[in-house]
């Protein structure tokens, strides 16, 4: 298969949004790949025995995002699109599930350099997403960088042109996003 570009993305994306279908038959070739990537990361760092695999999860993500009726500003924009429904349906999954708020069989990432100290730790996805939740009442800018670098896997300069900031902004404000979550995280599990 042909290697394809951002501005192809991009290019696809924009026809996809003025209702093109044959552009979204186009587009998803191209980006399946990326999206598994984007699942795996997600699941590798669930506990064993997780009943979605990266197939299964960019499917229903897939399905969630032909729905969409956005004007699709970039690649970039896409993944983090597709990223944040990912982490939206695994939190629905776990709570269908009804696996208990923190331990106990809950749904866990491991928090990585991406979000905590350099020490590893594996963290309980609802206790994430709870503390995302706050942190977007408090900044939803520092919010929407957390799921853009930690769920989508964009780089500093990807996020930079999702958010509309300067990459100097990026770099400052995931330092304290990272730092609050972990604290928040981390008084939850204390509390929890």
């Amino acid at each position: 298969m042909k290697e394809s570009s951002p501005q192809d993305v991009t290019k696809l994306l924009a026809e996809w949004s003025k209702g093109d279908r044959a552009a979204l038959e186009t587009l998803m070739p191209l980006v399946y790949g990326e999206l598994r990537r984007v699942a795996g990361r997600y699941l590798k760092q669930e506990k064993q025995g997780h009943t979605l695999s990266p197939t299964a999860l960019v499917h229903e993500a897939y399905l969630r995002l032909v729905t969409q009726k956005l004007p699709w500003q970039s690649r970039a924009h896409f993944f983090s699109v597709a990223a944040q429904m990912m982490r939206r349906i695994l939190v629905d999954h776990a709570r269908s599930h009804q696996y208990a708020k923190r331990g106990g069989g809950a749904v866990t990432l491991e928090l990585t350099e991406a979000v905590a100290t350099p020490a590893r730790r594996e963290i309980d996805l609802l206790a994430l997403d709870d503390a995302l939740e706050s942190l977007a009442k408090l900044d939803e800018r520092q919010s929407r960088m957390v799921e853009l670098r930690f769920f989508a896997g964009l780089s500093i300069e990807e996020t930079s042109e999702v958010l509309g900031v300067s990459a100097p902004t990026v770099k400052r404000e995931w330092a304290s996003a990272r730092a609050w979550l972990f604290r928040e995280i981390s008084r939850g599990s204390v509390d929890g």
